[in-house]
């Protein structure tokens, strides 16, 4: 591992957005920079499905010359961002991860989308997903699944089903992405490559033109190297869209606004290890550390047991989203080839289980278990916990229907809660470990204040993997 780099693509969007500012960095000198990455590392890492490089330098070219005319827009203005490739951009492809969606041209634009270009930012391209976004390791059998970049040896889970997002931003290829995240898809990821991934309240942000899996569950959220860059991108994609209705009424945030102020005082409950069957020795560790630097920071944390324990809201989730799915999913089934993996095609079906007053005692009991979480958890500004119970594993070791990335996130779609994955160390083979830090309902202010001022005391977010070999062997070759 690296830590401490200064080249322009391992940056920080905070760092870049000064420098432009200031007037020692240019868009153009950035997206090059991103564009040397991604030619260097890609053809092993593999996690853009369509590059737009000159659009790209287009874009960065225009934004140069907004900016030297003192039209700066923002933070955001100038700066590269990847989009998973099941956000619509009008007139470009949108696979959803899916081989029979090769052609399939958006005749829409998210809103994400808009909000991105409104800011500035530039869009580099579509990156890789788990077919239908709908898997937690990573996988794709028909597109391939992107390699970590923390061991370039030993192709390991990137986690899914961001998994393209997370790897263009571990390695450097943007400085953020946008993923999508239905019980752990941002989480996870930005767990398995070290960085940051913010879910946040379904309702804050719009979803509108992003290829639906389950309409109860989704969020959509960014992908960073830093805390204040997710609150960075976070200011910008929230907001009410008079095309989502969940958005409307929501009230706005402003997290940048409070984001260094002391945590002191702030409630936080540490979820007990008796609730966390199954975590490595290394990931409790790490987290156990990290509560020691927010104890001294001044946050009050105290150990509190869930109604349930994480794992137990998992199974009420995932019918959830397969039935969600299922309906969403169905006409496409009968293609041949639809979906390309077997593991996919078994959890849509999953949701072809009951009726229609089944599917609303579900709901029912959803709302249930809300009430009950709000009421425990009452006083709380914060919850800990790890973000995943593993670090990545081989490929070749795990079970594709058995998702443990998944265990300790579904509870936050579930419960209608918000949450943010942040690095708190590293394991003994040198693989990222990740804490998770999960707010109430519109809480992603609480939350990103907590991470924001561990991630300065502790210093995990500077670490980059080494990919020096990669970029060696480009240089040679």
């Amino acid at each position: 591992m690296t830590s401490g780099t200064t080249e322009i693509a391992d940056r920080s969007i905070g760092d870049l957005a000064g420098d432009i500012a200031a007037g020692r960095l240019s868009p153009v000198e950035i997206v090059e920079s991103c564009l040397r990455r991604i030619e260097q590392t890609d053809g092993h890492l593999h996690a853009f499905l369509d590059l737009w490089a000159d659009d790209a330098r287009a874009d960065a070219k225009r934004a140069e010359t907004e900016i030297r005319q003192g039209r700066l827009r923002g933070p955001l203005h100038g700066i590269p961002v990847g989009l998973k490739d099941l956000v619509e951009v009008r007139g470009r492809i949108t696979t959803a991860g899916t081989p029979s969606f090769r052609s399939r041209r958006s005749e829409i634009t998210a809103d994400v989308v808009e909000r991105l270009v409104e800011a500035g930012a530039i869009l580099m391209g579509k990156l890789h997903l788990v077919e239908f976004a709908f898997g937690g390791w990573g996988t794709n059998p028909a597109f391939g699944m992107p390699w970590n970049p923390w061991d370039l040896d030993t192709h390991r889970m990137p986690g899914g089903s961001s998994s393209g997002s997370a790897v263009a931003v571990a390695a450097g290829m943007v400085p953020a992405a946008i993923g999508s995240d239905t019980g752990g898809s941002i989480r996870g990821p930005a767990s398995m490559t070290g960085i940051v991934g913010l879910k946040p309240t379904v309702g804050r942000v719009s979803t509108y033109g992003v290829f639906p899996l389950s309409q109860t569950l989704d969020s959509v959220g960014p992908m960073t190297r830093t805390v204040e860059d997710a609150a960075i991108m976070f200011e910008v994609l929230q907001g009410p869209s008079i095309r989502a209705r969940d958005t409307r009424g929501v009230p706005p945030a402003a997290p940048l606004a409070g984001l260094r102020q002391p945590v002191t005082g702030l409630r936080v409950g540490l979820v007990p290890d008796r609730q966390l069957g199954g975590v490595q020795p290394d990931v409790r560790a790490a987290v156990h550390q990290a509560v020691e630097v927010l104890r001294a920071l001044g946050a009050e944390v105290v150990e509190f047991p869930l109604p349930k324990a994480p794992i137990e809201y998992g199974p009420a989730s995932s019918r959830i989203t397969s039935t969600e799915a299922y309906a969403n999913l169905r006409q496409y089934m009968g293609v041949e080839g639809v979906p390309s993996g077997e593991g996919v095609r078994k959890r849509i079906l999953l949701g072809d289980w009951g009726s229609a007053s089944d599917y609303a005692e579900l709901l029912a009991e959803r709302r249930r278990q809300i009430a009950l979480f709000d009421q425990a958890a009452e006083g709380f500004d914060a919850l800990l916990l790890p973000t995943t119970p593993i670090t990545a594993p081989p490929f070749a070791s795990i079970e594709e229907d058995v998702m443990p990335l998944c265990d300790f996130a579904r509870m936050a779609n579930y419960l209608g809660l918000c949450s943010l994955a942040l690095p708190c160390g590293f394991d003994r083979s040198g693989l990222p470990v990740s804490l998770q830090i999960v707010g109430p309902a519109f809480g992603e202010d609480r939350i990103l204040r907590l991470g924001w001022a561990y991630e300065q005391a502790a210093g995990w977010h500077l670490h980059r993997p080494d990919l020096s070999r990669l970029t060696a062997a480009h240089a040679s070759g």
